[in-house]
């Protein structure tokens, strides 16, 4: 059962109910968001909702049977909306596109992608500042000085910032500088992080794990929203299976998925998805078709030059051809009937 609270809930009223749903064999969580607070109640048993809904202090009453309550649609019908300032809001209604490099590189790289996405009506640019390789050898980001250019630069555009975030320490120094956190796949069960997050008044983009299941990413996210924070956007980043001919396998099944079981946005990362440049647009067009929210792309002006995954990352030409072809497949999804 979740219970919502009026924002006017004494202190008293709250022991009452409390005190009541404990007597009925319930355990009660207390979850205070920046938008609402709410009271998440475990237990096997039965209890006349009307009297609890009757108490000073209650909101709503509801019957949640899904073992993460707050990120499912049992209760809230309606789907999540974050609005990202500017005119700039992530919704069913605002099919999203993010796109930029893997890693961010330099400033001229920069400044030429920034340029390139304002020419294309794109406001969102993702790009790692702290880059997780297999390989310790490898390329491992520009850390905090690249994401303060990288962001000067967006800003001067309107163009929003998406980066990763690996570990606690780092939210803090990112935190002026980001306006959504992303949680990568290796991450996406790091507790402690997602705890942290959740007491972060920015969204945060969580990757589903490349092993993980379905029920386990709604539980990462469930860690962000008890902690506090609703603005979480789910994003399915394909998963390792036993086919070696592309990267990961892209699990499109996750996405009508996800839509049916939470109220959350869910995006699609089909870059990471497949790891074959050949087939990115075309695994974009699917997700599209599939209910996505938004999709992730990985560009740049020359990927063989790339520092990190060229071999999955768009030229200029091959995105502005992706760009105009999902923007087309989002407006015939727009006159489909469900």
């Amino acid at each position: 059962m979740l219970i919502q609270l009026e924002k006017n809930c004494t202190n008293s009223h709250l022991k009452s109910i409390v005190e009541k749903l404990t007597n009925a064999g319930y355990k009660v969580t207390r979850v205070n968001t920046f938008n609402q607070e709410y009271l998440v109640c475990i237990g096997k048993t039965e209890v006349d909702i009307r009297i609890i809904g009757n108490q000073p202090g209650v909101k709503d009453v509801h019957i949640v049977t899904d073992p993460n309550p707050l990120v499912s649609r049992q209760w809230k019908v309606k789907d999540t909306e974050i609005d990202l300032g500017n005119g700039i809001k992530i919704s069913r209604d605002d099919f999203t596109i993010v796109a930029g490099p893997c890693a961010i590189e330099s400033e001229e790289q920069v400044i030429t992608i920034v340029e390139f996405l304002k020419q294309q009506g794109i406001q969102l640019m993702r790009g790692g500042i702290f880059k997780p390789r297999s390989s310790p050898y490898s390329f491992r980001g520009l850390g905090i000085d690249g994401l303060k250019l990288f962001s000067n630069h967006c800003k001067a555009n309107s163009i929003k910032v998406v980066t990763e975030v690996m570990q606690v320490s780092q939210i803090d120094e990112m935190y002026p500088y980001t306006d959504i956190f992303q949680v990568g796949t290796r991450n996406m069960q790091n507790f402690n992080l997602l705890d942290a997050l959740g007491k972060v008044d920015k969204p945060v983009l969580l990757k589903r794990g490349m092993s993980a299941t379905l029920s386990e990413l709604l539980s990462s996210a469930e860690y962000i929203f008890s902690s506090g924070n609703e603005k979480i956007i789910l994003c399915e980043r394909g998963i390792r299976t036993f086919e070696k001919e592309y990267r990961n396998t892209l699990d499109l099944n996750a996405i009508p998925y996800l839509k049916d079981k939470s109220h959350l946005p869910v995006f699609c990362d089909p870059s990471h998805g497949v790891g074959v440049r050949d087939y990115v647009e075309n695994m974009a067009l699917a997700s599209v078709m599939a209910g996505a929210d938004g999709v992730l792309l990985e560009i740049h002006k020359t990927p063989e030059k790339a520092l990190s995954d060229g071999h999955q990352t768009l030229n200029f030409d091959e995105s502005k051809k992706a760009f105009k072809n999902i923007r087309q497949l989002v407006e015939l999804r727009k006159n489909l009937v469900y």
